[in-house]
């Protein structure tokens, strides 16, 4: 069973940053794409940013320019720096995996973002 263990959130205000990380337990065969999503309260799930196996990156608009997601392949790691964060930031973020045979979620990790 593989577990993605999430690391990084907490209370940061305006303007600030923070880094999510998440760590797979164990390597995955068939990854295609690494990704974090954020689901705020009364809200459904969203993209944030995605790479894929090729290394191409995607971003949702409204993260654009603040947000950058990276990979560590010998550390089976996806990481997620979050700068000039604001308040419409806070949600809570999933790691996501996708590989050719499965879809692998984290527990998700609360960033909250005050004014």
């Amino acid at each position: 069973q593989v577990q993605l263990v999430e690391s990084g959130g907490g209370l940061v205000q305006a303007g600030g940053s923070l880094r999510l990380s998440c760590a797979l337990s164990r390597s995955i065969f068939g990854i295609r794409a690494m990704g974090w999503y954020r689901q705020a309260p009364g809200k459904q799930r969203e993209l944030v940013a995605r790479i894929t196996s090729g290394g191409s990156i995607n971003y949702s608009d409204s993260v654009k320019g603040r947000f950058t997601i990276s990979r560590d392949n010998a550390k089976n790691t996806v990481y997620l720096q979050m700068n000039s964060l604001k308040p419409d930031d806070t949600a809570v973020y999933y790691c996501n995996i996708q590989s050719t045979w499965n879809d692998y979620w984290g527990q998700g990790t609360q960033v909250t973002v005050s004014s």
